[in-house]
């Protein structure tokens, strides 16, 4: 039998069902589509500002095989642009085997192309038995978790968004998002942008470098990023609609940046491929997530799970959550680091181990700590929280937690008593 089952194999995910793993537990990753790693696959930055701080203190916990998986992938390493220090931009189109392998490395057991449809709970309600997937697949376990995320399904992206607009999560061809934590009656929140409305739209495009103009890819190839300034009648503001708030900010409204993770990573969450095509390099500008990416982007945030600082969900008692379903965190390592939590207190439970809750001494600590009070207010919940801008890195440096010595976070942690505590087996 299964001890964990794990609902949606994004960088959350995958992280969790590698602390799990390490912890000893059996573990089985359900994923909806045919790939890996999801809204991630549109990412491609890493260390950027206080996500240093956070990836650092992940390895000095014993918690960072994705980032060390991620090494060999590396395009870029400690660049600098509009806003945002020390980044190292990985390629995207290597980044699921590279995790894929650390999977396998972990024994873990990955199923793709299974969407779960169904839930069974005991007779008292108190805990999930096992799930069904669209085939009529039943998986039983002690313990599940959900990181199904809060992008889509298609008709979220039609009625808070400006429709489908073909992205990388392909919910027509897969079927949409479906969160275990509603499966098992557990009332979500939804974040709400400044206006009111619902959700938040992701925060970047990617076009094909192959479409721009040869000396803007050499640049891109050689730097890493590329700043264009864009005439008052090209400018397009979204900055408000972004959930990535860390790149709201007047250069990304006034330029269009540019960063390489392989393909050209276009910092904004939609631009009319019209105008795209009027700025110099870009007359041949074509779209590769989301196809329609002149039109609009996915909506997130519509489906936050309440829960504790040990990130178990309230309200089943052996469900857990990480990533997107853990509140209005951004990013990937702010997945990770979730993930990885919710991965070893999922196994811990399992082995009567005590649950760990991250000290606030931390900035990973803090961010888990303070995003879970923020969702309980209105206010709360029309921000989103990222280690490398916005609210969440204006409280790490007035707390003093963005920190990039590796040594000075590895003392602290050791003083902590958590050095390599992800490593450590449940028991």
């Amino acid at each position: 039998m299964t001890d964990i089952i794990i609902v949606g194999a994004g960088w959350a995910g995958c992280a969790a069902a590698v602390a799990a793993a390490k912890q000893g537990a059996r573990v089985k990753l359900l994923e909806r589509t045919d790939m890996i790693l999801g809204t991630g696959l549109a990412g491609g930055i890493l260390r950027n500002n206080g996500r240093l701080t956070a990836a650092l203190e992940l390895e000095a916990m014993g918690g960072a095989d994705l980032f060390a998986a991620l090494e060999p992938t590396l395009r870029h390493r400690n660049i600098s642009f509009p806003g945002h220090d020390h980044a190292d931009l990985y390629d995207i189109a290597l980044a699921p085997g590279a995790v894929l392998d650390c999977l396998k490395r972990w024994g873990v057991t990955l199923r793709t192309q299974t969407r779960i449809t169904g839930i069974s709970m005991s007779a008292d309600k108190t805990s999930i038995e096992s799930v069904t997937d669209s085939h009529g697949n039943t998986y039983a376990a002690d313990a599940f978790l959900d990181a199904t995320g809060t992008a889509g399904p298609t008709a979220n992206c039609a009625r808070y968004g400006n429709g489908c607009s073909m992205c990388i999560l392909r919910c027509p061809s897969f079927g949409g998002r479906v969160s275990l934590a509603a499966l098992a009656g557990v009332r979500e929140l939804e974040a709400r942008r400044p206006d009111g409305t619902h959700g938040a739209m992701s925060g970047s495009c990617k076009l094909m470098k192959e479409s721009l103009a040869p000396d803007l890819v050499r640049r891109l190839n050689e730097t890493g990023v590329a700043v264009i300034p864009l005439p008052p009648g090209l400018r397009e503001d979204h900055l408000s609609l972004k959930a990535c708030q860390q790149y709201a900010l007047p250069e990304f409204a006034e330029n269009l940046v540019l960063l390489d993770s392989g393909h050209a990573k276009m910092m904004a969450p939609f631009f009319p491929l019209d105008k795209l095509r009027r700025i110099p390099g870009l007359e041949n500008a074509r779209y590769e997530d989301p196809y329609a990416g002149g039109k609009g982007n996915s909506v997130r945030f519509l489906a936050m799970c309440p829960r504790g600082g040990d990130l178990k969900v309230n309200g089943p008692d052996n469900l857990y959550c990480a990533g997107e379903k853990a509140g209005p965190l951004v990013g990937h390592t702010e997945a990770m680091v979730t993930g990885t939590l919710a991965g070893y207190n999922c196994a811990a439970a399992i082995s009567g181990k005590p649950p760990l809750i991250l000290p606030r001494s931390l900035a990973s600590g803090e961010a888990i700590a303070w995003t879970g009070e923020e969702m309980r207010t209105p206010d709360g919940l029309s921000r989103k929280y990222t280690f490398s801008g916005g609210c969440l890195f204006e409280r790490m440096k007035s707390l003093g937690l963005y920190r990039t010595s590796p040594g000075e976070i590895r003392r602290e942690v050791r003083a902590l008593g958590l050095e390599n505590v992800f490593s450590e087996p449940a028991g």
